[in-house]
């Protein structure tokens, strides 16, 4: 039980770092050679090679967002915030997810990071 994750082209390249000195499964939008399609075109791609999207992009969301309303089927987006959620927490609440999902728990689903508030 895991789940590869996919970084679009906007993810800062220390949380895929942090990510794979975590063991996490992860690809980049770069090295896949995809980081130039459209939003829509790679959120197909990543449901075609079996790993969810991981994304700070707010046009990929709205792209998420009205598949999910409108029943279209994809594999599913973790979405943080670029200014509200740190590197570390991104890395943390990746792993967590990587390590006890699987990837039909988040089949057509949009998931926000933080996963919970880290406030006293």
């Amino acid at each position: 039980m895991s789940v590869p994750l996919y970084m679009d082209a906007n993810v800062r390249g220390a949380i895929t770092e942090g990510l794979r000195l975590r063991d996490v499964d992860v690809v980049t939008a770069q090295e896949d050679g995809t980081d130039r399609l459209e939003d829509s075109d790679l959120l197909d791609r990543v449901g075609a090679i079996g790993r969810v999207l991981f994304s700070q992009d707010g046009d990929l969301l709205r792209i998420a967002t009205s598949r999910q309303r409108g029943g279209e089927p994809f594999a599913g987006v973790i979405y943080a915030h670029q200014l509200k959620v740190t590197i570390g927490q991104c890395i943390s609440d990746l792993e967590l997810i990587a390590k006890v999902c699987d990837l039909e728990d988040l089949r057509d689903r949009v998931e926000y990071l933080p996963l919970k508030s880290r406030t006293p």
